[in-house]
């Protein structure tokens, strides 16, 4: 796929982080955007900017965990734009977490939003896409669907299934019109952290004063403060990648037809790791982590910064 121009395409998670700049981008490049979310207020905002690019769009606000509303959604787009020539299955969760400790009310909602609806969109609109000459399927997994650490287990099988089924469907679909992409962001500058649930850490009450690291240990600031689930949120945020960026990243990736696309330095480095250490990458996490920063300079600047200022 060469141009996005004239094309028309479906973003989930759009009213903020990657998916409102890929939303932005597809805009910028002549595409009608569709865009879905459940924060109607920031979903709006997304739609406000779309428009002014003169281009076609739809917003839907709806649970993408309904299944219902997903099937209902190929032939109201096609309705309003004549068809649909690219999905994101793009939205995604997280609950920072252990397995022992965590209701199964929050399991099924991590893996509802992050891996059955991508199942679900992907089965209501692959039909549609084939109809086309030129399609794509863009299926949002993480570097967190590659490593694995502890007290994050939900998120890291939900993204290890997308990864699986992504994976798979492109084996399936070699030789058809529609490409099929797997997206494998490291640390971008999203509000996945804020918005996040802390699962066992509020049942055993740690998240009035703080919140733990993959090792159970407190996380704390440089001078030895514990940082609360808000400030790790906005700290997270304001370190990573900038999530425009990262759109563009997947846009260019889509256009040379890559079928994995890592996104930053860390995600490519921790994929090697992976590989070169498989029973041992975690204990050189830190290092992996820091070599990606120090071949980001701008992050590794913003890093420093939020670490030693004394409040967000």
């Amino acid at each position: 796929m060469k141009s996005f121009k004239n094309k028309v395409a479906l973003v989930t998670g759009a009213a903020s982080g990657m998916g409102r700049y890929l939303a932005i981008n597809l805009a910028k490049e002549g595409a009608d955007v569709v865009i879905c979310d459940i924060n109607e207020d920031s979903l709006r905002e997304t739609e406000k900017i779309i428009k002014s690019f003169n281009v076609g769009s739809s917003c839907y606000v709806f649970d993408i965990r309904n299944k219902e509303e997903i099937e209902e959604l190929p032939e109201r787009i096609i309705m309003d734009h004549g068809k649909i020539d690219l999905v994101f299955n793009n939205a995604g969760v997280v609950i920072p977490a252990g397995f022992l400790n965590m209701k199964e009310e929050d399991w099924n909602w991590c893996n509802d939003i992050n891996y059955n609806s991508v199942i679900n969109f992907s089965r209501a609109f692959l039909p549609y896409l084939m109809k086309d000459e030129e399609t794509a399927l863009v299926n949002t997994s993480s570097i967190f669907g590659i490593i694995t650490s502890p007290n994050n287990t939900v998120y890291h099988a939900s993204k290890f299934a997308v990864r699986g089924f992504t994976e798979s469907l492109t084996k399936e679909m070699e030789g058809s019109n529609t490409q099929i992409h797997s997206v494998y962001p490291g640390h971008i500058g999203t509000n996945i952290a804020i918005n996040a649930k802390f699962g066992d850490q509020i049942a055993k009450g740690e998240s009035k004063d703080g919140i733990l690291d993959f090792n159970g240990k407190p996380i704390k600031d440089i001078k030895g403060k514990r940082i609360s689930e808000k400030e790790a949120g906005i700290r997270f945020r304001d370190a990573g990648m900038d999530p425009d960026r990262a759109a563009k990243i997947i846009l260019k990736g889509i256009k040379k037809n890559k079928k994995r696309i890592f996104i930053g330095v860390d995600s490519k480095l921790m994929e090697i790791s992976q590989r070169l250490f498989p029973d041992s990458y975690f204990k050189i996490m830190p290092l992996t982590l820091l070599l990606g920063l120090l071949f980001s300079p701008h992050r590794l600047k913003k890093a420093f910064k939020l670490a030693t200022q004394k409040k967000i």
